[in-house]
């Protein structure tokens, strides 16, 4: 578990960039902070690692207090995945991937046997293993620094808006690998991003920060939906612009879901269309209705 408790970050040059801050981020589950710009988001994520050290009050992980931590040593037994994939680029795939197991004291030989398995892990294919950063794709390089991130087998994933760089197919593709390493791994992962669909697509716990690190609401993606705190959260996760608001309208071969603007939002898929309400399905073979987004 790690918890904030009082956290404010002062910068040198009079910034607040987090004021009295407090929250409660559950093991073994996804947290997101999101934002918009000087939400303080990011500075919290580095407060973790002590890659930012607050000005007053205490970060704690598993009830210790990690400002009494060595932060190096710290460091080395979290996983960071960053935008842009931070890889260094004069060491091939695998080497970076090995990079901080032979920090912590692991033979090369046996750091690199791991890092082969770790590419399995998340979906590549071990001929990249040789090659170096600049000759993968944006969603390979990705895909190794969350490899990196696993290395050292942390119980704790740290990840500032890691699919920010890439396009719109292979975020999608990327969000729901992550999805799948956490249903596997189980691991506290801290998940930092601009985007409040990609919250709530990945978040156990969503917390919406305000400017200055300030908590506008902290929930499931549910409760947030179902009950914004104020108008500021309404108009973050779009339900007064009517995003949020689906209802059905039939277009002659079945169903569609639009929102409130008037935008096809999707499709039913296995629920009864306007032509055929002749109730629910029931009975063992039934299945629950999806949406099928457009």
């Amino acid at each position: 578990m790690i918890e904030f408790r009082s956290v404010t970050k002062r910068f040198a040059d009079g910034t607040v960039a987090v004021d009295n801050f407090n929250l409660v981020l559950p093991s073994r589950k996804t947290t997101v902070l999101v934002g918009t710009s000087g939400s303080g988001k990011t500075t919290l994520l580095r407060m973790i690692n002590r890659m930012v050290d607050p000005t007053s009050g205490t970060v704690e992980i598993d009830g210790a207090d990690i400002g009494t931590l060595e932060p190096v040593k710290l460091r080395r037994g979290i996983g960071y995945v960053m935008q842009n994939s931070g890889l260094l680029p004069h060491r091939k795939v695998i080497d970076n991937v090995a990079t901080v197991p032979m920090l912590r004291g692991l033979t090369r030989k046996k750091a690199r046997e791991d890092a082969l398995l770790l590419l399995d892990t998340v979906g590549l294919d071990r001929s990249l293993a040789d090659r170096y950063p600049s000759q993968l794709s944006g969603g390979q390089q990705q895909r190794v620094g969350v490899a990196r991130g696993l290395a050292v087998n942390p119980n704790i994933l740290l990840m500032d808006e890691p699919f920010g760089a890439v396009d719109p197919i292979v975020r999608a593709e990327l969000q729901q690998e992550l999805l799948r390493l956490q249903r596997e791994l189980d691991k506290t992962v801290v998940f930092v991003t601009h985007d409040i669909d990609e919250a709530f697509l990945l978040g156990d716990q969503v917390a919406i920060l305000r400017t200055g690190g300030k908590i506008a609401q902290v929930g499931t993606p549910a409760e947030i939906l179902a009950n914004p705190a104020d108008e500021f959260v309404a108009t973050f996760v779009g339900a007064e612009r009517g995003k949020r608001s689906l209802h059905l309208e039939n277009h002659g071969h079945g169903d569609v879901l639009v929102d409130g603007d008037g935008r096809l939002a999707g499709v039913l898929v296995g629920a009864p269309t306007t032509q055929d309400k002749a109730g629910p399905a029931s009975g063992p073979g039934a299945s629950a209705p999806g949406v099928e987004p457009r």
